[in-house]
């Protein structure tokens, strides 16, 4: 079963920068509705793409460096890494089928 990591600032270099494959990030926090609706969707989005597709969260109240760093002004914001590179950004919680589109360029 996947589970979706948290990292914060202090990991976030390790976990995602320096990792390998695709590493989809969502920004989020605690009082972000649509982040909350946009979690069950990232599971089974993680589950499906196992393998091909990493997904991690950071929050991004607790971790402001890291959301100034990617300019995560409105939540939920993810950013899609290749390698170690930011290659996409998807903003706004979307429903699955929204979701995959959105991810479909960087999936193989």
């Amino acid at each position: 079963m996947t589970t979706i990591d948290s990292v914060t600032d202090a990991t976030f270099a390790a976990e995602v920068l320096a990792a390998s494959g695709t590493t989809l990030v969502e920004f989020w926090a605690e009082w972000c509705g649509p982040c909350r609706a946009l979690g069950p969707v990232l599971e089974q989005v993680a589950r499906e793409h196992d393998g091909a597709l990493r997904v991690v969260k950071i929050n991004a109240d607790d971790n402001p460096r890291t959301a100034a760093e990617y300019r995560a002004l409105a939540l939920p914001f993810m950013k899609v890494f290749r390698d170690g590179e930011p290659v996409g950004t998807i903003i706004g919680a979307k429903p699955r089928p929204a979701m995959e589109q959105a991810l479909a360029p960087y999936l193989p």
